[in-house]
């Protein structure tokens, strides 16, 4: 099993130092992949509950700092060499398809082949309004037809849509990605329209740990989680082995024990052994890339956990 590192671009991740540090790092520490979360504006209040924290407030609320999350990866592709570069996750209809398209086209060229498209279809409605995007009640279609959109330009000579969100024709797109058929295309969520659009268009499964709704937050649950995936993916006719599964344990490492649901030890808390025991379960269930958040509030605290976290688990697992 492969391991990453999710960050957010706020607090100690807004510097150009501390992004380039990071990512090299992380690289040179044998992490496999780099998730950058997606904000583009923060509205000042919102009514809409954070689905990932138990108070339900989103953390990057306070500052307000965001980049582009595709920029950033495109950044980031220039000061590493082997690292994959993941949206974690890019929200679908925050960007015209076209553009979205040409961005990740051109991390992929630029990286030589490292880049994850992971998409979600969104949660603040307020972002929407400020963005002029789509209406927010309508993101879940606008999120399908926009990705039906990118693989049509990556994939066809002379591609064309006439869709309801998306038009285009006499268009030329190239040059095409490096990696092929297209970048591959994780899929977020945790909810039922999630699996479905995993089935539809994912090469893999990025689900996150502790929805408050629908919490993955032991290999138990989450195998149940990868059941309900590969019950519809066979009732949609698809090959369940042909989904990966990719995971995001939003919690940091800790090394003093720390009670769980269930009655259990919380996961990646403990001695190393008992963190490559949690990385053995997540295998054995069919897990295939774990990121674990790693962010602190200073880059010196964020770099020592990326250390501490890959002596222990990344190079044993």
């Amino acid at each position: 099993m492969e391991f990453g590192i999710h960050i957010g671009i706020r607090g100690c991740m807004i510097t150009r130092d501390n992004v380039m540090g990071l990512a090299t790092r992380a690289e040179a520490l044998g992490y496999g992949v780099i998730g950058v979360a997606d904000h583009l504006i923060v509205p000042v209040h919102t009514d809409v509950r954070y689905p990932y924290t138990a108070d339900g407030v989103w953390p990057g609320a306070p500052t307000g700092e965001c980049f582009d999350c595709i920029a950033t990866l495109a950044f980031m592709a220039g000061c590493t060499q082997r690292i994959k570069l993941l949206t974690s996750v890019a929200v679908v209809p925050h960007r015209p398809p076209i553009l979205a398209a040409k961005l990740f086209l051109t991390v992929d060229v630029l990286s030589g082949g490292r880049a994850i498209v992971g998409v979600g279809s969104g949660w603040m409605k307020e972002e929407f309004a400020a963005l002029g995007t789509p209406p927010f009640d309508e993101r879940g279609a606008v999120t399908d037809e926009y990705i039906k959109a990118w693989i049509e330009l990556w994939t066809k000579d002379r591609p064309s849509m006439a869709g309801k969100y998306a038009q285009f024709d006499n268009v030329v797109f190239e040059p095409k990605p490096v990696s092929k058929p297209h970048p591959p295309i994780w899929v977020g969520g945790e909810s039922a329209p999630a699996l479905r659009r995993t089935v539809q268009y994912g090469d893999a499964w990025y689900p996150v740990s502790n929805n408050a709704q629908i919490l993955l937050n032991t290999p138990q649950r989450l195998k149940a989680g990868i059941d309900r995936l590969h019950k519809a993916a066979e009732k949609a006719g698809r090959d369940p082995g042909s989904i990966d599964i990719s995971y995001v344990w939003f919690m940091p490492p800790s090394w003093t024990a720390r009670p769980g649901v269930d009655g259990g030890r919380q996961m990646f808390t403990g001695s190393a052994d008992d963190m490559l025991e949690d990385a053995a379960a997540l295998k054995a269930i069919g897990v295939k890339h774990t990121l674990v958040y790693l962010q602190r509030p200073t880059i010196e605290q964020t770099m020592d956990l990326t250390q501490r976290f890959a002596e222990d688990v990344v190079q044993k697992a």
